[in-house]
């Protein structure tokens, strides 16, 4: 799958404005500031397809860019407290409706977790919602650039008693920085995107 043809299709504020799934896609989530733009443009190697910002909580659409024959999906990030609740409800029901939607040929959830820190419990409803639907997902741990390698460790080894049924959940250290995690994401995705 060439990764660097990457274009960007649309993006929707509300769920009723999507139109209805005609591709496989892929779909990338985390909390605000957890780094999904930056990841998102490494792996379509582009420096700013999708927009980074340093303003957590700016994200408040899906967006959706078009990778060969495939959608990668930008959710909102979530969690982010300065936020009005009437956005946060917007926000839920956008991510909710997508993620709930069994119409659509979701293939693959890309979870992100800044791997600096505990998971937060936005995170473990997210992981805990995408176990119950039986949604298919994967963790990139993100931001691994900024740990040593004994942090590193023991943040793995602490991720396995915080994150329900980790030891069952395939797993990704991932760098934008560096590019580390890059390629293993790349080969996981062209895999689930092309077994129909």
């Amino acid at each position: 799958m060439n990764f660097n043809s990457a274009e960007f299709a649309a993006a929707y504020g509300s769920y009723e404005q999507m139109p209805k799934s005609d591709r496989a896609e892929v779909a990338f989530s985390g909390r605000s500031n957890v780094g999904k733009s930056s990841l998102i443009n490494k792996l379509l190697g582009r420096k700013a397809l999708a927009r980074v910002s340093a303003v957590p909580g700016k994200t408040a659409t899906i967006n959706f860019y078009k990778v060969a024959d495939i959608y990668a999906v930008d959710l909102p990030g979530y969690g982010y407290a300065k936020v009005a609740k009437g956005e946060k409800k917007r926000w839920s029901g956008l991510i909710g409706g997508y993620l709930g939607d069994v119409e659509r040929d979701l293939r693959l959830v890309v979870q992100l977790i800044d791997m600096r820190h505990a998971p937060s419990s936005d995170d473990i409803d997210m992981i805990n919602y995408m176990i119950d639907s039986e949604i298919p997902f994967i963790i990139a741990f993100t931001k691994a650039d900024k740990l040593s390698g004994r942090e590193r460790s023991a943040r793995l080894e602490a991720f396995a008693s915080e994150i329900p049924c980790f030891e069952d959940i395939t797993s990704v250290v991932t760098s934008a920085e560096s590019g580390e995690g890059i390629e293993t994401l790349r080969e996981i995705i062209g895999d689930v995107a092309g077994g129909e």
